[in-house]
């Protein structure tokens, strides 16, 4: 039984052939290096407290599993992180039950199934889940799912009713979802799959494919919240331009109606988004030498200023975007949208891109130099979490190339600043990270190369302090 529960705890948070198979070779080749992403007004003027109510307990995924499946199996259960009050008390905080429009009570997972995560045991919302493993197809159990709901709830129940198509889209979206990686989030693959089965224009579920989807599975980092305040684009290719909320409101493909809730839902995030422009980074909670640090400064502006700006009282984030040429790092995540252009086409001809306010997608040949703010608390690196710590990230002599993390929130290494780590001699075994695949390659960002140890030392003691 708690393995079941297990299982259908884990379907219940994705709401959220390793070739180039469907992919044209077309030439991503640029003729820019740095290109600075202009700012688009944003509504931030919402409700802080409504807004973390909502993420945490609001119906923006539109529908889900009737919440009977799971209720006795977390009766007993105390969500003591979030204390959040009636039956979501007694789910954990990735999950929420709220009562759809005919009175069925719905289960589905929160935003903080990806965007919260723990290091030291403390658990800290906002920050990049880096534990997900979905190197396992999880089509079987989607179906398990439905059957289950088929045998629980009569045909014309209410459960059953606002289960679709959301059970539909379920079995569907799984396939496309099996990374071959650890510690990376097929999130963007699984929006790619949900879109390609709804209509662009109204939303509803299309029952065909709207575009072909490539067999390679992209899947990256998650990027920490707090960062979402200083950017003027979203995704590591700086290719989610506009209003914001639309962007991220899209995991309510999963289970939205049509356009009218998907207003609603629109209208809603804009509490979200303030309590997201409220978030800080952690402190480093470790002590720090600050004539170090002092030192580090020094090198952090001669070096590292240009793409990822100033911190402190001189403030200042470029928002810029560096091309591939340039820093060098796996291509796959920007060519991947450069030369598969089916969801953004899709976004761009859909009700997301062809109503107030204006929102599109843009990809380009490049990465978004991110913000640093709390930069010792978002291990592993790069937009791939390819690089286990900030001390591989600045000596790519050293980087693994196959590495076994400790798979413990406990076991941060807060001298070379990320997870505790094992190299490996081969790409097997449980938690092994293997950058010799496509797309999850350790390469570039060589920048830290050129520095001295002692410098290197120091960099690293300033970058503490952000």
């Amino acid at each position: 039984m708690k393995n079941k529960t297990i299982v259908l705890l884990l379907l219940l948070l994705i709401f959220a052939c390793n070739t180039y198979k469907n992919l044209p070779t077309s030439s991503t080749d640029t003729d820019w290096i740095y290109e600075e992403i202009p700012a688009t007004p944003q509504a931030v003027n919402g409700d802080v407290e409504r807004g973390f109510e909502y993420i945490s307990s609001g119906n923006y995924v539109g529908t889900g599993a009737p919440y009977g499946l799971v209720e006795k199996r977390f009766a007993k259960y105390q969500d003591t992180l979030l204390n959040r009050a009636g039956d979501n008390f007694h789910l954990p905080y990735s999950q929420t039950v709220f009562e759809a429009e005919n009175g069925a009570k719905i289960t589905t997972g929160t935003c903080f199934s990806c965007h919260a995560g723990r290091i030291d045991g403390e658990f800290i919302a906002g920050l990049g889940d880096n534990k997900g493993d979905f190197r396992r197809n999880l089509g079987i159990f989607a179906l398990g799912i439905n059957v289950m709901t088929k045998l629980k709830y009569r045909k014309r129940s209410e459960e059953r009713e606002v289960f679709q198509p959301y059970g539909k889209l379920l079995r569907k979206g799984m396939k496309y979802i099996v990374t071959p990686n650890p510690m990376v989030n097929p999130a963007f693959r699984l929006e790619e799959g949900y879109a390609c089965f709804r209509d662009p224009v109204d939303l509803k579920y299309a029952g065909k494919k709207q575009y072909d989807m490539p067999d390679y599975v992209l899947a990256s980092d998650v990027p920490p919240l707090w960062h979402v305040k200083k950017k003027n684009a979203l995704y590591y290719n700086g290719m989610g331009r506009g209003d914001f909320r639309k962007q991220f409101m899209q995991a309510s493909l999963a289970g939205v109606r049509d356009t009218v809730q998907a207003r609603e839902i629109l209208n809603n995030f804009e509490d979200v988004l303030a309590w997201m422009h409220s978030l800080e980074a952690p402190k480093y909670p470790k002590s720090i030498d600050a004539d170090m640090a002092e030192r580090g400064q020094a090198v952090f502006q001669e070096h590292c200023t240009r793409c990822h700006g100033y911190y402190g009282e001189e403030e200042d984030y470029p928002n810029k975007l560096i091309s591939l040429e340039k820093v060098g790092t796996d291509p796959f995540y920007a060519q991947y949208f450069m030369r598969n252009d089916g969801l953004s086409d899709w976004y761009n001809a859909s009700w997301y891109a062809n109503s107030a306010p204006y929102s599109k997608h843009e990809p380009k040949a490049g990465y978004v130099a991110p913000p640093l703010d709390g930069i010792w608390a978002t291990a592993p690196y790069l937009h791939n979490a390819s690089v286990p710590t900030l001390e591989d990230l600045l000596n790519s002599k050293q980087r693994p190339k196959y590495w076994k993390r400790v798979w413990d929130s406990r076991a941060y290494d807060y001298e070379k600043m990320g997870w505790q780590y094992e190299s490996v001699d081969k790409p097997k075994g449980k938690y092994v990270y293997d950058t010799t695949l496509q797309g999850y390659g350790n390469q570039g960002h060589t920048f830290g190369d050129e520095l001295e140890g002692d410098e290197r030392v120091a960099l690293i003691e300033y970058l503490k302090t952000l």
